[in-house]
């Protein structure tokens, strides 16, 4: 009785362990997923305070755009295959080449 009273407790220790160490993860800044779900075709350059691109990963099959708009900050995923997008994106990594 008592080895599989301590199975039962090494178990469960190690399902604690384990779960504590999975929702630590995405507090650590690790996205686990795509981040952007919709995404914005329509020309909103004029508004866009910053925009980030993420390269696709293991984690999404993507790559995504995210414009920071400047009146609110709200983030907003923006179509990649749109034109105005391209052009965007193609002035950004034109700007990175120059530094």
């Amino acid at each position: 009785m008592a080895n599989s009273s301590r199975i039962i407790v090494t178990s469960i220790v190690m399902l604690l362990a384990f779960l504590a160490i999975s929702e630590a993860v995405p507090s650590l800044g690790v996205e686990l997923h795509c981040r952007c779900i919709m995404t914005e075709s329509k020309p909103i350059g004029r508004h866009i305070a910053k925009v980030e691109m993420i390269p696709a990963s293991s984690h999404c099959d993507e790559t995504e755009i995210i414009a920071t708009l400047k009146k609110t900050g709200e983030e907003v995923c923006l179509d990649p295959n749109a034109p105005w997008v391209k052009r965007v994106i193609e002035k950004i990594l034109s700007m990175n080449k120059r530094r």
